[in-house]
């Protein structure tokens, strides 16, 4: 399933509109990449599917600091 493991971003529903007007649903996927990021706390890497916007969160704030502030707990 397309859902983002920090941020619990997932895939929206909106529509395609052609030139004529005409509109059929569609699904907005999230900008999602399997990553590894290393914990200093708890001395080991962690592999995990996170949106773009979860990375650029990663890099200013780091890794251990989004990990408590997450949407979803990951197992330790």
């Amino acid at each position: 399933m397309k859902v983002c493991q920090l941020t619990g971003k997932r895939a929206r529903s909106g529509n395609n509109v052609s030139h004529a007007n005409n509109k059929t649903k569609r699904l907005f996927a999230p900008n999602l990449h399997k990553k590894r990021f290393y914990s200093e706390e708890l001395g080991k890497w962690i592999t995990l599917k996170v949106a773009s916007s979860a990375i650029r969160s990663i890099n200013r704030k780091g890794f251990d600091a989004v990990i408590k502030d997450a949407k979803f707990k990951i197992a330790k």
